[in-house]
């Protein structure tokens, strides 16, 4: 055999355009299937199984993508539905516990500025941060631990195997992002599953791009205020609809930003990902149960919990410390306000995106603290107050979206960040994805403020 020949082979196999794993385990499979026909004899015309009827609906072309949509909606639905009332009842224990705590620093004739910092900063922080991620959690991971068990998520993987394979990446990066839908922290501790270590970085530098459930109260109080739905008797479907749009757009960013990395700075061939559909199984939900709360809750809110306490007294600090009679919060708003117009903000949104880095949950207390110029964080009582609220601040539809978009698509928070730090072991590549999100999300809600400004 010629050096030309050898050569046009050698081309022929990393042609990224010939998928020549998949042709070989496709042969494999037919010849497994010819050996079969020849020994085996079945009587009868043969039926296919419940379980193939289900797999040609649940992974067709036609069928499978619109299905993936509607559980989505519906596993978000029931989150929404379902932790509205333990997350007010958690809040109202909480916040009761403050005040009987505030009280013993009163006994013991404690200075104010050491309660502010411990029960208004830390204590405060916590109790938001647990009373609205603890029932999501509590709700999304078991519903998502079902799907897994019963045998779903291989086929989630199945239909989006192409779409990231085309964004030069793996299959399994599906299962990695639905798992951040619960938690970005989560997402990014699940990417182990992914053999390659380029594919599996690539993975965790664009999971934040799907919202976790600490974005998703945000996303839902300001959906349901700007399409003005927060009255009707179907606000939590609306919101529902509203988060799968944004779900998609993240979908959409996710692959866009997989294909830019796979061709810049971590170039290199998918790896072949061959998968073999599991038979379905009847679901065990006490090993369910058990796992999503104590392997994936607990441990999420654990994280959780450790950045946000000194989270809690910088907050403070920045909201109490004044210059001039102004607070040092105010001043780097004002600071920040002419960017934040660019992107269709204002400098106390950018403030509270930034003092919310520890927990996304906090981002809308902040909000309301900074523009109600209160010195600790707070929450309206109901949607009506926050849209007055920030209607008399100058919030437009425009504002609406591209505080979602950036909500979406901004940085990592600090538990998220911690664990890309522990997983890549790389300092690098932990600013990286802290830069790579805040560019795109500067990006996005710069050229709809433009494009709206234009029109």
């Amino acid at each position: 055999m010629s050096n030309n020949d050898l050569n046009l082979i050698h081309k022929e196999l990393y042609n990224d355009n010939n998928d020549y794993g998949d042709m070989i385990v496709s042969t494999i499979y037919n010849k497994a299937s010819q050996i079969s026909k020849n020994a085996v004899t079945v009587d009868g015309k043969s039926k296919p199984h419940l379980e193939d009827k289900i797999d040609n609906i649940l992974t067709s072309k036609l069928l499978g993508y619109p299905i993936m949509l509607l559980l989505l909606g519906l596993i978000f639905w029931i989150t929404i539905e379902g932790a509205n009332v333990p997350s007010a009842m958690l809040a109202n224990l909480l916040f009761s516990l403050e005040t009987k705590i505030s009280s013993l620093f009163t006994m013991l004739s404690a200075p104010s500025w050491l309660h502010g910092i411990i029960v208004l900063g830390i204590y405060r922080t916590l109790a938001w941060v647990v009373s609205v991620m603890l029932p999501p959690m509590a709700i999304f991971f078991p519903m998502f631990t079902l799907l897994e068990d019963l045998g779903y998520l291989p086929r989630v993987a199945f239909n989006l195997d192409n779409a990231f394979r085309k964004s030069g990446t793996h299959g399994k990066q599906a299962l990695t992002m639905s798992m951040g839908f619960g938690c970005n922290a989560a997402g990014v501790i699940a990417c182990r599953i992914i053999d390659s270590p380029r594919e599996r970085l690539i993975a965790i530098l664009t999971n934040n791009f799907v919202p976790c459930n600490g974005r998703f109260p945000t996303l839902i109080a300001i959906s349901m205020i700007f399409l003005g739905l927060y009255s009707s008797k179907y606000g939590s479907m609306m919101a529902s609809l509203c988060l799968v749009a944004m779900i998609l757009i993240g979908i959409v960013v996710t692959l866009l930003i997989s294909k830019f990395l796979s061709v810049t700075f971590l170039k290199g061939i998918p790896s072949s990902f061959t998968l073999e559909l599991p038979p379905y199984r009847k679901p065990q939900l006490g090993k369910v149960i058990v796992r999503s709360i104590f392997d994936r809750t607990l441990f999420v809110l654990g994280r959780a919990v450790m950045v946000a306490a000194p989270a809690g007294a910088i907050i403070y600090i920045v909201a109490n410390v004044t210059i001039g009679d102004i607070s040092l919060l105010n001043h780097i708003a004002t600071f920040l306000n002419p960017f934040g117009n660019l992107l269709g903000l204002d400098g106390i949104i950018l403030m509270a995106f930034i003092l919310g880095l520890p927990a996304n949950e906090i981002v809308l207390p902040i909000l309301i603290m900074s523009y109600m110029s209160k010195g600790a964080m707070l929450e309206l009582d109901n949607l009506n107050s926050l849209k007055d609220l920030l209607l008399s601040n100058g919030w437009t539809f425009i504002t609406g979206l591209n505080f979602m978009l950036f909500s979406l698509l901004h940085f990592p928070c600090g538990t998220t960040l911690l664990t890309i730090k522990k997983e890549t072991n790389s300092t690098k590549w932990t600013v990286f994805a802290f830069a790579l999100t805040t560019t795109v999300a500067i990006l996005v809600t710069f050229v709809i403020n433009t494009i709206y400004t234009l029109l």
